[in-house]
């Protein structure tokens, strides 16, 4: 059953687009997740961020094809609940909620990291810092798409701007010695495959486009050409920086920067000795960060406002403001339990949980974008097969405590959904 509620306006072009997944691209996944990464294969995480790439493609493929056939807000969910069934739907939702949300907090932790070793200040505030990021953008995703694209454009230019000095100076920096040995741990091919799983995260900001194809214009052709320019961009951007930090460092410190919730690619910076840059990186890593926090609210909001209208959340998060720009509840309501995620004042662990639960979404992703028929398809079939069985295999190569936890909590969800459904349902 859904709700009679009116649809957002459409106001994002094609460069709108593009930008939106930058922003939710480009942070987290290059100042935080790399180090974690590395942390777990050694200097192997280059290959792995080459790999995640790839994979993320194809995902990125099937997500365009969906987004471009189903342009409403929803994602996933949305997909599934049409071209699968109801409780695989509702399954990509609860899974999008539960991966970003932790994604969204992992941002914001970071932000908070970066801000205060800047600042040489205590770490221990980074969760309160962390809390007050997230509520001014929180206030920033009530004023709607439009005023949240304006202010993205100017995050994820710093951004870029700061990453590609730092790989500019970190690759004038490289020592080989640094990439011996390639893998060095004493599983290389389960913690390769571990490192692959993680920082396939790290790319997935491009579904932010597809979650709010229905503020899209031309969402046919617009959608597909933002998610694979946004991918592309991206692809090459984190090679470039993941290349120059190992090679200035190596694997070892960065990966300890990382797990001290400190702020590696800064530090590193400081290393290089050239006049401002770890300012120059600094700003930049939180302006990103604050980039991705704010499109993942943005993001997850638009998930919960389509359960919403189906009854598996409360109608209540499918309302609109008057102007028909934003779901102020289903923003509250997302801020709320990021805000939850942030206590746990724990980066690795937010970003593993994301990792399993992100992959279980794209999984079911590229299992609807089989359903369409063959007028419908963008590209050939085994483009949604190769994503399918990557992202299946993938996802159990996770921390077993992690995705044990996760496969709980989508039980969980399931038994939600049937009580929600009969509850709303009524109402």
């Amino acid at each position: 059953m859904m709700t009679n509620t009116p649809n957002l306006h459409r106001s994002l072009g094609l460069s709108g687009a593009i930008l939106l997944g930058l922003g939710s691209i480009v942070g987290t996944g290059v100042y935080v997740s790399v180090g974690i990464a590395a942390g777990v294969t050694g200097a192997s995480a280059l290959l792995a961020v080459m790999l995640a790439a790839l994979v993320a493609t194809f995902n990125g493929l099937n997500s365009a094809q969906l987004a471009a056939n189903h342009p409403v807000s929803g994602g996933t969910y949305e997909y599934a609940y049409r071209l699968l069934n109801p409780w695989l739907g509702f399954t990509a939702g609860w899974t999008f909620l539960l991966a970003k949300s932790a994604s969204a907090a992992t941002a914001a932790l970071g932000f908070a990291s970066y801000l205060l070793t800047a600042l040489q200040a205590d770490l221990n505030l980074r969760v309160p810092l962390a809390l007050l990021a997230l509520a001014i953008l929180t206030a920033v995703a009530l004023g709607g798409v439009q005023r949240s694209n304006a202010f993205n454009l100017g995050i994820v230019a710093l951004a870029i701007g700061a990453l590609l000095l730092f790989a500019f100076f970190g690759l004038s920096a490289l020592d080989s010695a640094n990439f011996a040995p390639f893998f060095s741990t004493d599983q290389p091919l389960p913690d390769f495959l571990q490192a692959v799983a993680l920082m396939f995260v790290a790319y997935t900001g491009y579904g932010r486009i597809a979650t709010m194809g229905e503020e899209v214009r031309e969402p046919r052709r617009t959608i597909p050409r933002a998610i694979v320019g946004a991918l592309l961009a991206s692809a090459l951007l984190y090679g470039l920086v993941a290349l120059a930090a190992v090679g200035a460092v190596g694997a070892a410190t960065l990966a300890d920067l990382t797990v001290q919730g400190r702020a590696p690619l800064e530090l590193i910076a400081r290393q290089l000795g050239q006049p401002l840059l770890a300012q120059i990186v600094a700003i930049g890593a939180m302006a990103a960060m604050l980039s991705v926090l704010l499109n993942l609210v943005l993001g997850l909001s638009r998930v919960l406002l389509a359960m919403g209208r189906r009854c598996d959340m409360p109608p209540l998060v499918a309302r609109l403001n008057a102007a028909n720009t934003t779901p102020p509840y289903a923003v509250l309501g997302v801020s709320l339990l990021i805000s939850l995620l942030i206590l746990s004042g724990d980066i690795a662990a937010t970003w593993s949980f994301s990792a399993f639960s992100v992959l279980i979404y794209y999984a079911i992703t590229d299992l609807a974008a089989l359903r369409l028929k063959i007028e419908q398809r963008l590209f050939p079939r085994w483009v949604a097969l190769f994503g399918l069985a990557s992202c299946a295999f993938l996802a159990f190569w996770v921390d077993p405590p992690i995705w044990l936890l996760g496969l709980t909590l989508i039980v969980g969800g399931l038994a939600w959904q049937r009580a929600a459904r009969r509850l709303f349902g009524k109402l």
